[in-house]
């Protein structure tokens, strides 16, 4: 059978979100800027859209810019933050296990002159809030740190962290990527005391090409792009009517049913990791994940990309990390300091709503067969 366990690179579109979206492209196709009843209708379901979407995520409609992707979202947070703090300083404080959508633009700012702190996880894959304190300094001006690692699972402190911060100086921005964390745990931006945060479509049932950005009412960050007048003239151009129907769409279906879909991921989870133990000898859990939807594994001897070929061809899709990683070593597991052998067999597993028992058992089916294969060589 075909197995699909890669779901924290991507998901499978809800049908909710398909129709959805494709009502907008042929049906209500309308701009929503034109000021005509057909435009403006257009724009009527643009704002109850928004309105579904900030109903997930817990903030007030207006607090919300739609983005095409987490890439986008952690970029802008990231510019913004440092324009915003340009006469305060230029030290920025992260991990050493974020996404490249927030390690890449750092790197690019480091090359002009800022310096870049990166707070190492302990072996658990969790970043200690007293090493934060302590990176702590008068030239801060942001502190970006994901809230679920995409290839950990792990959920970080930042609740604690955006408060060891503010209580240090109310003036440093704090960022958070959620785009793993976004609907599989519990959170709202005010609870976590974050004054930016980014969501992205795809990792729970909308298509591709679109996200969202938190920006806490009453900051002034600089706008995305330069243009019309579009999302309040901070992200301009023509909004994407029919990913924003397929997002709200498919947030209006998980947050109604996220009790149940949430202990399915964390049920589905638990099996994987009993039936991975018990019937593939020599397997390693790296990470059983604080969220409910990933995990990661090690096979030590056995390459991950060997790994993730040789399961594939019998049609289980697992990955060796984030796939923005194209087969690269993963700097996420890299930093957790473990043992070469270990390190080179890893694999992420993780679920959707939609995944069921019998893909895990594929999965297992599929290792034993490498196994086998391999002493039978």
């Amino acid at each position: 059978m075909f197995a699909y366990l890669d779901n924290a690179a991507t998901t499978p579109v809800c049908l909710e979100a398909a129709q959805s979206a494709t009502f907008e492209m042929v049906a209500g196709y309308g701009n929503p800027s034109a000021r005509y009843a057909f435009g403006q209708n257009a724009a009527k379901r643009l704002q109850e859209n928004r309105t579904t979407v900030a109903r997930a995520l817990g903030c007030l409609p207006e607090e919300l810019y739609f983005t095409s992707c987490g890439t986008e979202g952690d970029n802008w947070a990231i510019q913004g933050a440092v324009e915003y703090g340009r006469r305060r300083g230029r030290h920025i404080i992260t991990t050493a296990i974020e996404h490249s959508a927030v390690l890449e633009p750092l790197k690019a700012l480091e090359a002009k002159g800022y310096t870049v702190t990166r707070l190492k996880p302990d072996r658990s894959g969790h970043v200690s809030p007293e090493d934060l304190r302590a990176a702590l300094r008068e030239d801060t001006v942001l502190v970006s740190m994901m809230l679920v690692n995409n290839e950990l699972g792990t959920l970080q402190p930042v609740a604690e962290c955006a408060r060891i911060t503010k209580a240090y100086c109310p003036d440093i921005l704090f960022h958070t990527d959620a785009v793993q964390a976004f609907l599989k745990v519990p959170f709202t931006p005010k609870e976590l005391g974050v004054d930016l945060l980014t969501i992205s479509g795809h990792k729970v049932r909308a298509p591709k090409g679109i996200g969202a950005q938190y920006i806490r009412k009453g900051l002034k960050l600089p706008p995305l792009l330069r243009g019309g007048g579009q999302e309040g003239a901070m992200r301009p151009g023509t909004e994407p009517t029919a990913q924003i129907a397929a997002l709200a769409s498919a947030c209006s279906s998980w947050y109604d049913q996220s009790e149940e879909y949430n202990a399915r991921l964390s049920d589905l989870k638990n099996y994987a990791l009993e039936q991975l133990q018990a019937n593939v000898p020599g397997l390693e859990v790296v990470s059983r994940g604080d969220a409910p939807h990933i995990c990661a594994v090690s096979l030590p001897g056995y390459p991950s990309e060997m790994l993730v070929r040789e399961l594939s061809d019998r049609g289980v899709c697992v990955s060796s990390g984030s796939a923005c990683h194209k087969g690269k070593p993963s700097h996420v597991f890299a930093a957790l300091g473990l043992p070469k052998r270990t390190l080179m067999g890893v694999l992420r597993i993780s679920f959707s709503p939609a995944t069921v028992q019998e893909e895990v058992d594929a999965l297992v089916d599929g290792l034993q067969e490498i196994q086998s294969s391999r002493v039978g060589a």
